[in-house]
């Protein structure tokens, strides 16, 4: 692994060539999710008064699951504090944001912001890291599933994106819950209970094959594309004792009009090194980062980066490796011998002992 270097290396010697335009909040980027509120809401009205076809509540369901995705995003960018610096303000929109994804905005920030963002990709401080093969064999559920051949364990794992991102929300909440003093524990109760006591109840009230269409379908479809671009930012980089943006980040390439309809979210070795900055200046970094460090920068289409990690394990082999016990290979993460433009991967024998 080449010489690591934090955030705030790279970060110092960048700022100085961008606008300052670039670290201001730009409060008109709610607007966008404006709109997704407004197709959201017509969405559900449509499906709770209506009788439709069934094709068309599958239609309808989709436009409202990457609506839930561009909230989500939204979200994301309003709790780093780019659009509306005000706490309370910041908060209240947060939690809109991310209602239909059921994660509250204090629970958000002390997960994402103040965890993941500070340890990315350290093996035992990052929450949303991939466990070791030590880590593995402490647990019988991971023995048993590695057990399994790669392309079973593979469909599973690529299946189980359009659940994860929930999955994981209730997983941070049991661990960072007892983290937040007593008197702020019952508001973060509150902005976790509260989105999934509206939508059970919605259930109640239009019945459960409308719901299926108003509800289940695009939370489904809103964690397949929230989680497309989640699964692709570290989990092909190494583990990293040093929060290294360059070597543990990954910035996927989208259509542009993908970029806009999901806030610049592709930027994500940007976003790591600017969390505070506008996203519409993600690209301008980009172009200084490539300056200065093209050997060190990673970038993928999407759906290459989609297909490498179908085609490699989860587990991390001395942090730079991904291993695979059931076969006994480790294959090379970015930057240790995985080329992100043919995606081929340096592959060995694996030599461990339980």
């Amino acid at each position: 692994m080449k010489d690591l270097h934090s955030f705030g290396w790279y970060a110092k010697r960048i700022k100085p060539d961008l606008p300052k335009e670039a670290f201001k909040p730009v409060p008109a980027r709610l607007f966008g999710g404006l709109a997704y509120v407004c197709v959201t809401v017509a969405g559900l009205l449509a499906i709770s008064i209506f009788d439709l076809h069934i094709i068309v509540n599958i239609m309808i369901s989709l436009v409202i699951g990457f609506s839930f995705a561009g909230m989500g995003f939204l979200g994301h960018e309003i709790l780093h504090g780019t659009v509306i610096r005000n706490p309370l303000a910041r908060d209240i929109l947060g939690a809109i944001a991310f209602f239909p994804l059921s994660t509250g905005p204090k629970l958000w920030r002390k997960w994402h912001n103040l965890t993941h963002h500070r340890h990315t990709q350290h093996d035992e401080m990052d929450p949303d890291a991939w466990p070791t093969l030590e880590k593995l064999f402490k647990k019988k559920i991971f023995q048993w599933i590695y057990k399994l051949p790669h392309p079973v364990r593979a469909t599973f794992s690529f299946a189980s994106l359009a659940v994860q991102f929930s999955l994981h929300s209730i997983k941070m909440f049991t661990a960072y819950i007892k983290e937040f003093k007593p008197k702020k524990q019952p508001e973060v109760w509150l902005q976790a209970i509260l989105p999934w006591v509206t939508w059970i109840g919605l259930l109640f009230v239009i019945g459960f094959t409308k719901w299926v269409f108003a509800f289940l379908i695009p939370l489904l479809i809103a964690n397949l594309i929230v989680m497309g671009y989640i699964s692709t930012n570290h989990r092909l980089n190494p583990l990293t004792p040093v929060n290294d943006p360059l070597a543990n980040s990954l910035t996927v390439t989208v259509p542009k009009w993908v970029d806009v309809l999901h806030f610049n979210f592709s930027y994500h070795t940007e976003h790591h090194l600017f969390p505070g900055m506008n996203p519409k200046y993600y690209p301008l970094v980009k172009e200084e980062i490539k300056k200065r460090w093209p050997e060190r920068y990673h970038e993928m289409p999407l759906s290459q980066a989609l297909k490498a990690l179908w085609r490699t394990p989860r587990v991390y082999f001395k942090n730079n490796e991904l291993a695979d016990p059931q076969y006994g290979k480790v294959y090379g993460s970015l930057g240790n011998g995985l080329d992100p433009k043919n995606i081929r991967f340096r592959v060995k024998r694996l030599h461990w002992k339980k």
